[in-house]
C-alpha cells in the first residue's frame, strides 16, 4: 500500500470496487439468491473503504510518550473477514438433508477479500481475482449442474398387503443406481399398512426425478396411497 494515497487513487479504488461487486452480484441476483446486486456491492465497498481507512492511517507515527495505546491497522482486515462470516452464516439454510446458501456465503467472503485488495491498492490482484470469481460463478456452474451426485427423496406407500417396493420401482431407475432403505413401517391391524422409504439415486441437478415409479406403484394391486417428498 502506498503511504500517502491521493484522492485520484482513492477514486479509482472505489470505482473498481463497485464494478467488481456489481459484476459478481449480478450473477447472484439473476439466479434469485438472497445476497443479490446491492448486498454484494455493499459488502465489497465496506471492505474496500475500511482498507482505505487503514491505508490512510498507515503512516501514523509510533506511540507517543504520553499515549496509552496505538492503532494496529493490520488487524482491521481480520476483523472485517470475521464480521462477514456472520453475514454468510445467515445466508445458509438447512432443509432436511440439503444445505442451501453455501455458495452465497462463500461469495460474500470472496467479495470481501476483493474489496480488501482494491481498497489496499493491489488493483491488479483485485481485478484478476474478480475475473476468476466471475469465471467460477458463471462457467463452473454449467459443469456443476451436470455433475452426477446422490439425490434423495422420501417415499411413502400405503397398502393393504405386503408390497416389494424395491422390485416394483427398480425398472424406473434405469440409469440412476437406486438405493432403497426402510425408515418406518406401520402395520396396525384393521387398516392399510404404511411404510416410509429413503430413496437415493445418482443423477445431475438438471435431470428430472424418476417420478414414473409413482405411477408404477399406484397401478400395483393393493396399493392405496403413494407420496413422494424431496
Amino acid at each position: 500500500m502506498p503511504l500517502h494515497p491521493g484522492w485520484e487513487e482513492i477514486a479509482i479504488r472505489l470505482v473498481l470496487t463497485i464494478l467488481a461487486g456489481a459484476v459478481i452480484g449480478f450473477n447472484r441476483g439473476e439466479t434469485g439468491h438472497a445476497a443479490g446486486l446491492r448486498t454484494t456491492i455493499l459488502v465489497c465497498l465496506a471492505a474496500s473503504v475500511a482498507m482505505m481507512q487503514a491505508n490512510v492511517l498507515l503512516p501514523t507515527g509510533g506511540k507517543a510518550h504520553d499515549s496509552f495505546t496505538i492503532i494496529d491497522v493490520g488487524r482491521w482486515p481480520l476483523g472485517i473477514l470475521t464480521g462477514v462470516g456472520f453475514i454468510g452464516a445467515g445466508a445458509i439454510l438447512r432443509r432436511g438433508s440439503i444445505l442451501q446458501g453455501v455458495t452465497t456465503a462463500a461469495t460474500m467472503w470472496f467479495v470481501t477479500v476483493i474489496g480488501l485488495c482494491l481498497g489496499g491498492g493491489q488493483l491488479g490482484l483485485g481485478i484478476a481475482g474478480t475475473a476468476l470469481g466471475v469465471a467460477v460463478l458463471w462457467g463452473v456452474k454449467w459443469l456443476d449442474d451436470r455433475m452426477p451426485r446422490v439425490q434423495r427423496a422420501r417415499l411413502t406407500v400405503a397398502s393393504d398387503r405386503e408390497i416389494d417396493v424395491a422390485r416394483l420401482i427398480g425398472d424406473d431407475f434405469p440409469r440412476h443406481s437406486m438405493r432403497l432403505r426402510v425408515l418406518e413401517r406401520d402395520c396396525a391391524q384393521g387398516r392399510a399398512a404404511e411404510s416410509q422409504y429413503d430413496v437415493q439415486w445418482l443423477a445431475s441437478a438438471k435431470e428430472a426425478p424418476p417420478l414414473r415409479c409413482l405411477d408404477t406403484l399406484r397401478r400395483e394391486p393393493g396399493v392405496t396411497a403413494v407420496a413422494w417428498r424431496v
